[in-house]
């Protein structure tokens, strides 16, 4: 397991260069919520939940396709979004989510992982453990 401390995730944040402005966060929640919050201390910019359910808390796949746990009901017509998560294994969930994201009107969604494949990462290593997770 390739362990990191905080402040070295923290300065991965710091670094990261946007190429474009964003009107949104929207955090893939649960996992996303922490990476948004992170992200928003520097872009200040307003953060929405998108709840999704693909894998257990032992990221354990429990479905084909991520399931919608609650409708959209937050406005991203015409707006430029920064789709936030965790973690990035297949692409499913954030796929699914850009694509919801797209369907509402949003006008441009990037997408940004901690660890994984994203438009935007921190990291992309097979084993990674998050500073703030306990298990």
């Amino acid at each position: 397991m390739n362990s990191k401390d905080f402040e070295q995730v923290r300065q991965r944040f710091a670094e990261v260069t946007f190429e474009e402005p964003f009107d949104l966060i929207v955090a893939v929640a649960n996992g996303g919520i922490i990476p948004a919050a992170i992200l928003n201390q520097r872009l200040n910019l307003d953060i929405q939940l998108l709840k999704l359910h693909l894998r257990d808390a032992g990221q354990k796949r429990l479905y084909d396709q991520p399931h919608l746990l609650e409708e959209i009901s937050f406005d991203v017509e015409g707006k430029k979004v920064l789709l936030v998560e965790d973690r990035v294994k297949t692409g499913t969930t954030l796929n699914y989510a850009r694509k919801l994201l797209l369907e509402k009107g949003a006008a441009m969604v990037k997408t940004f992982a901690v660890n994984g494949n994203a438009d935007y990462c921190l990291y992309n290593e097979t084993c990674f453990r998050f500073p703030w997770r306990t298990d």
